[in-house]
Order: C-alpha cells, then sequence, then structure tokens
C-alpha cells in the first residue's frame, strides 16, 4: 500500500483509524493493479490516471466516494455533487460490509465515467469502455 496512505491513515484517531485501514485494505485488495494516493486531502486509487474511489475523513464520519458510483444502481450509495459520483458515510468499521464493498469496487472498474479529461472537455463526462 502507499506509504503516504498508511501514513494518512495512521494520522486518525480512534474509529476512523480503524475505518481507513479497512477500506484502504478492500480497496487495494479488489483494485491490485490501480494507482493510489493521497490526492485532495485524501487517498484516492485511479485506473489509468482517472479516479476511480477515495475517501476522506470528516468531522463526524468518513466519506468513501465512488467517482462514477451513481451508474451502480448500489441502494447503498447516495448521490453526491452534480456529476455521476456517489458516496457512503461511514461512523463504525462494522458498517462497511465487504461483499457489498468488494461488488461496488467490482463495478467500479467495469463502469467509469472519463473524470481525468473533465477539464479538457469543459465540464462534460464521458462513458468510458462498453457498457
Amino acid at each position: 500500500m502507499n506509504q503516504d496512505i498508511q501514513e494518512y491513515n495512521a494520522a486518525q484517531k480512534d474509529e476512523a483509524r480503524v475505518i481507513c485501514d479497512a477500506l484502504a485494505q478492500a480497496i487495494s485488495a479488489g483494485l491490485k493493479r490501480a494507482e493510489s494516493k493521497v490526492w485532495h486531502g485524501g487517498p484516492v486509487w485511479f485506473i489509468e490516471g482517472n479516479p476511480i474511489v477515495g475517501y476522506w475523513v470528516r468531522k463526524k464520519d468518513v466519506q468513501l466516494l465512488f467517482w462514477s458510483g451513481q451508474s451502480f444502481d448500489e441502494p447503498g450509495l447516495h448521490p453526491e455533487g452534480k456529476f455521476k459520483a456517489a458516496e457512503l458515510r461511514i461512523t463504525d468499521a462494522a458498517q462497511i460490509q465487504a461483499r457489498e464493498l468488494k461488488r461496488w469496487l467490482r463495478k467500479a472498474k467495469a463502469l467509469q465515467w472519463d473524470y481525468k479529461n473533465l477539464v479538457k472537455r469543459r465540464g462534460v463526462l464521458e462513458k468510458l469502455g462498453d457498457w
């Protein structure tokens, strides 16, 4: 796992650290070929330069964000922002459902919107791949 992500997780307090460690392990296992780094203040995993999933410690919870999550058609994820992202807010590590997270990570690999070129396309998202 990326050293910066390990340091990010280690800097968190109590339950947030436990949640971050669990998420980092699950995401790294589910996206073995993805690049990971701390980006915009939180750990993020990328496939070919396109952000896929990340998390951030907030005041009351840990925000797990899938950039293309609204396309997953999953009731556990909630729309976030004005594009195609979806999130889950986690307050306790017991809320992390391993099967659910694995399914979301599989969908994250297959169902991607091209965030990498969002600025170049002046805010217009395009699908990547055939889905």
